[in-house]
């Protein structure tokens, strides 16, 4: 099971679903229509088999361990892919509002224009063909749908009380230019879970799973 992050559809994994296909049976989740982190992890659980392995990018890493936390007997495996456990931060509700403005006054292009260079490593700035790709996905969301996706990050549960519970085999990867999920947001969390692995995934920003498709893939093999 796949789980997707903000502004991001089922494509944002393509190349891992394609990739590990034969492999194993793979499933993306995305949430358009949730109102809360809880909502989504139920929208996970009820759709998904009785036992699974569960990956999720940035939001939906949060989902992941919320999905673990109501249903542990479940997930065989994890993988937490350039995401974080903190609450919210001080001024971090205002500045989202500032690109959810930017959203319903100037449309999607525009927000892509403005959210998507910070998440990415600075030397793909200039690779037309992937900014126009997450352009595009950014642009099949709706001003709607990215709100609703915020006010579920600005009221998200703190999961930081039951990770040392966590008993699966769990692997936990950043990007070493991610600057919104830092690596080291990551070695925090595995010194919480028991017997969990960082991974670094080099020259890659926040969004590791279009900016370095292959090194995610491999990842996901190995933990499988």
């Amino acid at each position: 099971m796949l789980l997707a992050g903000l502004l991001c559809d089922e494509t944002v994994w393509q190349a891992q679903a394609s990739s590990l296909e034969g492999f194993a049976d793979v499933h993306v989740r995305c949430f358009q229509h949730q109102r809360t982190i809880e909502q989504m992890a139920e929208f996970v659980l009820d759709t998904c088999p009785p036992v699974f392995a569960l990956a999720g990018h940035s939001m939906g890493g949060r989902v992941a361990l919320e999905v673990v936390r109501r249903a542990p007997q479940r997930v065989q495996k994890l993988a937490l892919l350039n995401t974080g456990i903190h609450t919210v931060r001080p001024g971090e509700a205002e500045k989202r509002q500032v690109l959810i403005d930017l959203a319903f006054r100037a449309g999607m292009e525009t927000l892509a224009n403005e959210w998507l260079p910070p998440m990415l490593s600075e030397h793909r700035l200039q690779d037309s063909a992937l900014i126009d790709e997450l352009t595009q996905m950014v642009c099949r969301s709706t001003p709607q749908i990215f709100e609703q996706q915020v006010r579920a990050l600005l009221t998200r549960p703190d999961p930081r009380s039951f990770l040392p519970d966590i008993a699966c085999r769990t692997f936990l990867a950043s990007g070493t230019h991610d600057r919104w999920s830092p690596l080291s947001q990551h070695e925090e969390m595995a010194a919480l879970i028991p017997g969990s692995r960082v991974i670094a995934i080099e020259n890659s920003g926040h969004m590791s799973l279009s900016e370095q498709p292959a090194a995610v893939t491999d990842l996901l093999r190995v933990l499988l």
